[in-house]
């Protein structure tokens, strides 16, 4: 009997299931881009990242390095997923079915609209990359992904070069209105009249 216990017992587990480095790494990128987005490079301890997937803060830099390395990545995730919107929206576009007015790279644009709307991490991460970019090993990759999502617009919708400038000018746009959680940046649009309206008043 005291063998058959003993033997069970040292069957019993001793230690929790290692989670794969890839696994920690993908988690960890995912973690940045909502502390990076909320805080930026320099206004996010890495240590905050870590706690929020449950590791300690030198694993981190096992995986990346320095915590410029963790944000590069985490921004590379993001002009990946603006890649993808805009692939999946042009595949996806069928001119038989689409109204009159719209082309495939009206439907890329649509479908960023929607990305904005439903992931803002990644709306807040970019704005945050772009401000990021005095550092320059930041700003070459930051440059690099940018020209990358230009060349896969153009690919995808076949449009000539001022219509590719005017796709990009206005996601731009765009990018501020969401940030600033407004539809319209137009003078003479209602929030604005209203906000100069207030200054006016209070002059």
């Amino acid at each position: 009997m005291r063998t058959m216990a003993t033997t069970s017992k040292t069957l019993e587990p001793t230690s929790r299931q290692r989670v794969p480095a890839s696994e920690r790494r993908d988690a960890l990128i995912q973690a940045a881009v909502h502390e990076f987005a909320q805080g930026g490079l320099h206004g996010t301890p890495v240590d905050r990242i870590a706690r929020r997937v449950g590791v300690a803060q030198p694993y981190v830099f096992s995986l990346f390095g320095s915590k410029r390395e963790l944000f590069l990545a985490a921004i590379e995730r993001g002009f990946e997923l603006i890649a993808e919107t805009f692939t999946k929206a042009a595949e996806e576009f069928d001119p038989a079915t689409a109204p009159p007015d719209m082309d495939v790279l009206n439907a890329m644009g649509k479908a960023y609209v929607e990305l904005l709307e439903t992931h803002r991490d990644y709306l807040m991460l970019q704005l945050h990359s772009y401000a990021a970019c005095d550092d320059e090993v930041i700003r070459d990759r930051v440059r690099s992904w940018y020209a990358r999502l230009v060349t896969e617009a153009e690919r995808l919708s076949q449009a000539d070069p001022e219509r590719i400038d005017e796709f990009i000018r206005y996601g731009m746009w765009l990018n501020v209105a969401a940030a600033m959680g407004v539809e319209d940046l137009s003078v003479g649009c209602d929030w604005l009249r209203a906000e100069q309206a207030a200054q006016s008043g209070a002059a």
